[in-house]
């Protein structure tokens, strides 16, 4: 599964749950996950073109989950993807134990690829942060995608450490830059000679993430505008850049206005 060609418009769904008001206690909604809404989700974002699904990613709050609820989200977008387009389901604990438990479940269950961001609450040295990447994939035979998001996750991961991951551990394939800075998305280009794939996770970058050389961009805005998110990727392959420019600056409001929320209030 090392060679999962991964390419396009990878679509996060956010996690719905279902009416039922708050316990009282915890504060969490006493209907639990809304795996009939969640199906839902995932098959008009793959109706709508999306090349790809990742379900439990910041969108889908995955840090605000408890185990059980992480399991059903997993499980009920896994079944609803059905092998139709890859799954990546997105992996992040405070404890690497945490994190292998969770892609093992993940690879189980029949995602495709998982995509590991590292959470700290003490500050990690590079050498803590390779061993949790690396402990992770060694968990798994699925091909890991890292998550470099130093804004929510408290760890930022250079291209250096990023692509020397890559080189020493066989199924770490893929990075995903969220930093904001596509500086570093031409860094991991010259480091590799362009042979690492890498994905955008930054909105507002989506166009000058794909004229640096992106396999693809991760966004969660197919929830709200699929059309013209497939229509930017379209233009980009045929190389019409004027119309992509014009078909991103459409959407440019949309995409700020979904970062300005945190992405699953928008």
């Amino acid at each position: 599964m090392t060679g999962l060609a991964l390419e396009g418009i990878i679509a996060y769904p956010v996690t719905p749950f279902a009416p039922g008001g708050e316990d009282g206690v915890t504060g969490r909604s006493e209907g639990g996950v809304d795996t009939d809404a969640l199906t839902a989700l995932v098959d008009r974002l793959i109706d709508a073109g999306c090349h790809a699904i990742a379900p439990l990613g910041s969108t889908g709050e995955s840090a605000y989950l408890d185990d059980q609820e992480w399991y059903t989200a997993a499980e009920a977008a896994l079944a609803a993807v059905a092998g139709r387009v890859p799954a990546v389901v997105g992996v992040a604990d405070l404890t690497t134990r945490g994190a292998v438990r969770r892609a093992r479940f993940a690879e189980r269950a029949g995602a495709d690829a998982v995509m590991v961001l590292p959470q700290a609450y003490w500050k990690l040295d590079e050498r803590e942060v390779a061993g949790h990447f690396t402990a992770v994939a060694d968990a798994v035979t699925v091909p890991v995608m890292l998550y470099n998001n130093p804004a929510t996750s408290g760890v930022d991961l250079s291209p250096e450490l990023m692509v020397s991951l890559v080189e020493r551990v066989e199924n770490i394939t893929m990075v995903k830059e969220s930093s904001g800075d596509v500086r570093r998305m031409h860094r991991l280009t010259q480091l590799t000679d362009g042979a690492l794939p890498f994905y955008n996770g930054s909105n507002p970058l989506a166009l000058a993430a794909f004229s640096a050389g992106a396999a693809g961009w991760c966004t969660a805005a197919p929830c709200l505008i699929p059309g013209p998110v497939l229509e930017l990727h379209r233009a980009v392959r045929a190389g019409e850049w004027d119309l992509a420019l014009e078909v991103f600056q459409r959407q440019l409001p949309v995409l700020e206005f979904i970062l300005g929320g945190a992405c699953p209030p928008p």
